[in-house]
């Protein structure tokens, strides 16, 4: 009986619920994801009894995780995280733990830059793995605080680019090199 209200109040958290199978969903999209356990912490002082999630909790430790792909959601949320620990103690060091395959450019971007721009040291840790974007947020990591765990893996490629428009705006932007 304690392990069932235990797995009916984790998964009551649970942030997205499984997507009916004859709904067509776009890769990425909210209908897609899949509902995955968010494990609770309880803590006890005295007589007070707190229940966290686990991500909550690590986050009171001043412990982001950056984990999956890189996408505008997490992206919003890592920040959001950043700030508040920034305002909650300027001098004291944030720990972002990463294990992503990578992801959106520009969402990797903003997070890239609210690294740099808290005044908060920022330590970097790689678990699993760091590929693409994921690499270069490890590396946004304060000096001498970014690691990566023995097993870990870091991959980093040559940027991707294209370039669209109009044959002759193509070839003025050509020419200038």
């Amino acid at each position: 009986m304690f392990c069932r209200s235990i797995i009916s109040r984790t998964l009551s958290h649970c942030r997205y619920r499984p997507a009916p199978l004859a709904t067509v969903a776009r890769p990425g999209s909210l209908q897609q994801r899949r509902c995955y356990m968010v494990p609770i912490v309880i803590e006890q002082d005295g007589r007070n009894e707190r229940a966290y999630d686990v991500y909550s909790r690590l986050l009171k430790d001043r412990i982001v995780c950056l984990m999956g792909p890189v996408s505008q959601e997490l992206s919003n949320a890592v920040i959001a995280q950043l700030l508040f620990l920034q305002s909650d103690s300027p001098k004291s060091t944030i720990h972002v733990y990463i294990n992503s395959p990578g992801g959106s450019v520009t969402a990797g971007l903003a997070i890239y830059d609210t690294m740099q721009y808290v005044a908060s040291p920022v330590a970097t840790y790689c678990l699993g793995e760091a590929c693409s974007m994921g690499s270069l947020l490890l590396q946004a990591g304060s000096p001498g605080k970014r690691f990566a765990l023995p097993n870990s893996r870091v991959m980093i490629h040559q940027p991707l680019g294209s370039a669209g428009g109009q044959a002759t705006d193509m070839q003025i932007h050509d020419s200038g090199r």
